[in-house]
């Protein structure tokens, strides 16, 4: 049940930040995810013929319109926290470069269960100008289903002043830190090549339908 739920926010992840960079404006946080919300809705019925022809295109919307709203580098590095003392400078850069991978094919699998949920967002509040770290409350309308209740985690760029997503936390569960736990004791056991091996496995997979093979 909680897959479910997760794979259900993940998807919501995928709209809400899924859109052409050049069409945003992410100095603003919440204005962005509006834009980037309404666009990605549209994008998505609008390409839902091609994406059934061939699944694994959304590999491809991934690539182009989200990740650049994606801080996987910081999250990246969130997820190896004490394991980075001491390790191997590229060994890290291609755990990052797995994670990123991982990342495309784990939200392009879930947003195979798009199905017209509505996102509501929480109104506009003024952000200071020294604020680095910004929560953004959204509620999840499923029809049929209860509401679900979320925050998104936003990292601003202090040199660019762009804001990117590196975290949601649904129930009081970050998912970051859940993943943290799940692979860091692998990591300790095994070395981060194993764990960023396992990441390339993950992200080779096709995108599958569910009730496909």
């Amino acid at each position: 049940m909680w897959l479910k739920k997760v794979a259900l926010l993940l998807t919501c992840v995928g709209m809400v930040f899924s859109v052409n960079a050049a069409q945003v404006d992410s100095s603003n946080p919440y204005q962005m995810m509006h834009s980037v919300a309404e666009q990605t809705f549209n994008r998505l019925k609008a390409e839902q013929s091609k994406v059934k022809a061939n699944p694994n295109y959304l590999k491809t919307i991934v690539e182009q319109e989200m990740m650049p709203y994606v801080n996987y580098q910081y999250a990246a590095l969130k997820l190896l926290g004490p394991n980075l003392r001491g390790a191997d400078k590229r060994q890290v850069a291609d755990f990052i470069d797995g994670f990123r991978a991982y990342l495309i094919t784990s939200y392009a699998q879930v947003l195979t269960q798009y199905s017209d949920q509505v996102i509501q967002f929480a109104p506009e509040k003024a952000v200071e100008d020294d604020r680095r770290v910004l929560s953004i409350p959204v509620e999840i309308i499923d029809n049929g289903r209860p509401n679900i209740k979320l925050e998104f985690t936003l990292l601003k760029n202090t040199k660019t002043g762009e804001w990117k997503a590196y975290d949601m936390v649904a129930e009081g569960i970050s998912l970051l830190s859940s993943k943290q736990s799940e692979w860091n004791s692998k990591i300790r056991q095994d070395g981060i090549p194993a764990v960023t091996k396992e990441l390339a496995q993950l992200a080779a997979k096709d995108i599958v339908f569910e009730g496909k093979k």
